[in-house]
């Protein structure tokens, strides 16, 4: 997949886009997303919420996904696990996931979180289901 094809089917999932995720780069195996804090993505600390977080980790892996299988396919989340390292409270964060193996049903990707200064902000590794055949 293209990059504007890419990006057009992130924005057409409605979630993505009320988060604010934007699609930065492709990599050989994955990509990068990105998305700029502002106050309703914050919990009670003023920090970005854990869910912002995992849902960057997860978007990410989900497109790498897609550009590996050449198109959208039908596929889920089935397992995630995310190590929450450094709280962020202004600016941007970006997501760069990795696509460690895919395979006919199951793919396994992780993901560097990191704010706009470079500083890790969280790691995850998730794995994915291909729904359809």
């Amino acid at each position: 997949m293209t990059f504007e094809k890419l990006k057009q089917f992130l924005q057409e999932i409605p979630f993505n886009a009320h988060v604010g995720l934007k699609l930065v780069r492709l990599h050989k195996d994955g990509v990068t997303i990105e998305c700029r804090l502002r106050p309703e993505l914050l919990n009670g600390s003023g920090v970005l919420h854990g869910g912002v977080t995992a849902t960057l980790a997860d978007v990410a892996v989900g497109l790498a996904l897609a550009r590996h299988l050449g198109r959208p396919r039908a596929a889920t989340t089935v397992e995630m696990k995310v190590n929450y390292l450094r709280p962020v409270a202004h600016g941007k964060v970006t997501a760069r996931s990795h696509l460690v193996k895919v395979g006919a049903r199951l793919c396994c990707g992780r993901v560097e979180i990191c704010d706009g200064e470079k500083r890790p902000v969280a790691a995850a590794l998730l794995t994915y289901m291909i729904l359809d055949g």
